[in-house]
């Protein structure tokens, strides 16, 4: 883990954000275009929130459109995506709040919560 992606998991760990279960560096399964099994690897994942939280260093400033691409296959698996600079990670209350604000107030009507695998040793 990078030490942006360390400082926001001390925050989300064991429930810390609201009673709320994120799971770490956590695999997100999907099946593209030619039926082929793929994966990304989300920094942080809540499924009770349907949300992807990714943390985004200096070389995503140079993979605009693969981040972009990235996030509507995310969607269309009916989660949601929360980019995250690095440099956010050193205004702690901000960053939380901008989480919070992130959260669902119900769930999504339109798409059955998706359950990615998991890595047991992870969360």
């Amino acid at each position: 883990m990078t030490e942006a992606e360390k400082i926001v998991w001390e925050l989300l760990r064991n429930r810390r954000l609201d009673g709320k279960k994120f799971l770490r560096q956590h695999k997100i399964i999907y099946e593209d275009s030619i039926s082929a099994i793929k994966f990304f690897v989300a920094d942080f994942y809540c499924a009770e929130e349907h949300l992807v939280l990714e943390i985004d260093g200096h070389i995503h400033d140079s993979q605009k459109e693969y981040d972009q691409w990235r996030t509507s296959v995310l969607n269309e698996l009916g989660l949601r995506v929360l980019r995250i600079q690095n440099h956010e990670t050193h205004f702690q209350e901000t960053l939380l709040a901008k989480i919070r604000k992130s959260f669902l107030k119900s769930p999504p009507s339109n798409h059955p919560p998706h359950t990615p695998f998991s890595n047991p040793a992870r969360g």
